[in-house]
């Protein structure tokens, strides 16, 4: 047993400064997610009215009640729908997460139709596209809950219609793939959006509020001249009893979403496995993850401080310590599972570029999932490590990542600078899972040094030219760019642009991580043979 020794102080003036400024970002987290679910609550007189649930009360009913549930990307579109921090309403217009659905781990997403009608919103398509995704490759059964007033044509533009067809192609794939596409139809799928309904393996509709058609009775009126109502169009006893695209006729919301379950209970689908029983929790108490991450980044801390309080026993056997000892690599188990975990206690040398190498390949050589902690400012420069090879190794390990062929899981807990966002798994490298803390950074470098930089260049060249560089203007210069940094590093701005699957607070790291952990096991797991499915027809 290797067992990290704590050297935390609670009662320490830094440590306070750190835990006080997470939890404001905390607060600041919680309280857009509540004005989300405000909005969307607002129209609930309005749907109960015509019998209808709200989009949040459909997802609780089809989960099983008390089981875990991952939401994600809870921040997409933030600041995108109105440039106003206090009017904007994240979530991108979907409602989208991993849960159990009569025991069957699946991907859960539902057009969030108490915030104008259904429409997307601002990278509502990236985080579908980003779901259906994780859906895909981690084999989960995939429950689309569906109302929709479609595209907002306000906002309309070409690249999101033709970008758009990636939501129905992958929609194939996944049937394709043998995973299956169950589908409660609420209310409108029109349009294109109809082939989001005639895409799925199992189609539950409600009786008078299922609208499924190519073209409504306006558009239908202008092009040929056909009157129709929306019943006559696409109605759900027509579909169900006329045009077949309907497989489950509903009496209402409730009762679609019981139909739903009970789909997912008669497929001959595997259900998770227990979990191992015997581990042993955390020797420190995971409340102290709040205190120990710096909210200025260019702190030095710890991160094995964070790892003793995230797996099994604060249990963890290092890799080479001695070698590149800036760059942390080591063996531990999070509920019994074992995971490799690569984090930084400083920038990427040459030596910690070439351990971190050599650990993933012997982590892919046992099978064994990677944890990337980032916390780096990148990889070192200067005269002395160009000399040492620090693009070769550097290269090295983004092959490695880029390689690997077990599951890697990225958490980032602190700076992710430059290059070593790369090597360090960032999103660009396509983890299996990518989350952040509220006080992560991410950036190629720090506003002040992207400043520096420029400011020396701008001056350089007004030098070869033979004229001054007013010092009122390169002041003026560095502002702007300062600002541009600080403005898209944070996790309000790279949440909302869909570059994490999520921000979560930092006391829930080790369940998170022990649910993604058994989503990877799972849908490894599966076979093409293990993965048919099937399930009684109507």
């Amino acid at each position: 047993m290797s067992i990290l020794e704590n050297t935390i102080s609670p009662g320490s003036a830094a440590y306070h400064v750190n835990r006080d400024g997470m939890l404001a970002l905390i607060d600041r987290m919680r309280a857009l997610e509540e004005r989300t679910r405000a909005a969307s609550a607002a129209a609930k007189d309005r749907f109960h009215k015509r019998g209808q649930l709200l989009p949040r009360e459909r997802v609780a009913l089809v989960l099983d009640p008390g089981a875990p549930f991952i939401e994600l990307s809870t921040l997409a579109g933030y600041m995108f729908d109105v440039p106003d921090a206090a009017k904007s309403v994240p979530g991108g217009g979907v409602i989208a997460g991993i849960g159990f659905v009569s025991g069957i781990r699946c991907m859960v997403s539902a057009n969030d139709a108490g915030i104008d009608a259904g429409a997307l919103q601002p990278y509502g398509l990236d985080k579908t596209l980003r779901v259906q995704e994780l859906a895909l490759e981690n084999k989960l059964p995939y429950v689309q809950l569906v109302e929709s007033a479609g595209a907002n044509l306000l906002r309309y533009r070409v690249e999101d219609f033709v970008r758009g067809g990636n939501i129905f192609r992958n929609l194939a794939r996944l049937s394709a793939a043998g995973v299956p596409v169950v589908t409660v139809t609420h209310g409108s799928s029109t349009a294109g959006g109809a082939y989001q309904t005639g895409l799925s393996d199992y189609i539950v509709m409600v009786r008078g509020r299922t609208r499924a058609f190519l073209a409504g009775p306006p558009l239908l009126k202008a092009a040929t001249g056909e009157i129709a109502t929306e019943e006559e169009l696409g109605g759900a006893e027509m579909h169900t009893q006329i045009s077949g695209l309907g497989d489950y006729l509903a009496e209402d919301d409730r009762d679609a979403l019981r139909i739903a379950r009970e789909i997912m209970a008669a497929l001959e689908w595997e259900r998770p496995g227990r979990a191992p029983s015997e581990f042993k929790p955390p020797r420190y108490d995971q409340d102290e993850l709040l205190g120990i991450m710096p909210i200025d980044h260019k702190r030095a801390v710890d991160m094995k401080q964070v790892i003793a309080r995230i797996v099994d026993d604060s249990d963890f056997t290092e890799m080479a310590p001695n070698y590149g000892p800036a760059t942390v690599c080591g063996h531990a188990r999070i509920e019994g599972r074992a995971i490799g975990i690569i984090t930084n206690n400083g920038p990427l040398d040459p030596a910690g570029a070439n351990k971190a190498t050599h650990f993933i390949q012997a982590c892919c050589q046992t099978r064994t999932p990677i944890l990337y902690l980032n916390n780096t400012t990148g990889y070192m420069v200067g005269k002395a490590y160009e000399e040492a090879g620090m693009i070769k190794h550097g290269s090295k390990m983004i092959q490695a990542v880029t390689s690997a062929t077990v599951p890697q899981i990225t958490i980032y807990c602190g700076a992710s600078f430059g290059a070593g966002n790369y090597g360090m798994c960032g999103r660009g490298f396509h983890p299996r899972f990518c989350f952040s803390w509220p006080n992560a950074k991410t950036a190629v470098m720090g506003g002040e040094q992207a400043a520096e930089t420029m400011a020396i260049v701008t001056e350089a060249a007004a030098a070869r030219r033979g004229k001054p560089v007013e010092k009122d203007r390169l002041d003026a210069m560095k502002a702007q760019i300062v600002g541009v940094f600080d403005g898209q590093m944070d996790v309000f701005s790279t949440s909302a642009r869909l570059l994490d699957d999520g921000v979560i607070d930092p006391r829930d790291t080790r369940g998170v991580l022990s649910e993604v952990l058994a989503i990877c096991r799972e849908g490894d797991s599966l076979t093409p043979q293990r993965m048919q499915f099937s399930v009684a027809r109507p």
